[in-house]
């Protein structure tokens, strides 16, 4: 995958945080704050906790830090799989976000 590539498909999955917080927002009492710096997103919770989603672009890598931890995701051709095998990238931020929220979240 060339660098021009990988910020072709992290940029969609930035976008589509953004869009699912918005509905979520709309949809639910969750109140989620959502700030994004270039290939930065903070994920701000009411009660203060934080997600934070980053791009490495020099390992072609998407990273998800929550309360319940840190993860490393590459592209595997269809989805971002976690490099340790916990995963597809959305269902752990769905299930980050829900236990942070403390109500039952979906982001896609």
């Amino acid at each position: 995958m060339t660098d021009l590539e990988f910020m072709d498909l992290a940029e969609r999955v930035l976008k589509s945080i953004e869009a699912s917080c918005d509905r979520i927002n709309e949809r639910t009492e969750a109140d989620i704050d959502n700030q994004r710096s270039g290939g930065l997103i903070t994920l701000l919770f009411a009660n203060r906790s934080q997600i934070v989603i980053n791009l490495q672009k020099p390992l072609h890598e998407i990273w998800l830090a929550a309360k319940s931890g840190g993860f490393h995701y590459q592209f595997d051709g269809k989805q971002w799989m976690d490099t340790k095998g916990q995963g597809e990238f959305f269902a752990m931020l769905s299930r980050s976000a829900s236990e942070q929220a403390g109500q039952a979240l979906i982001f896609e």
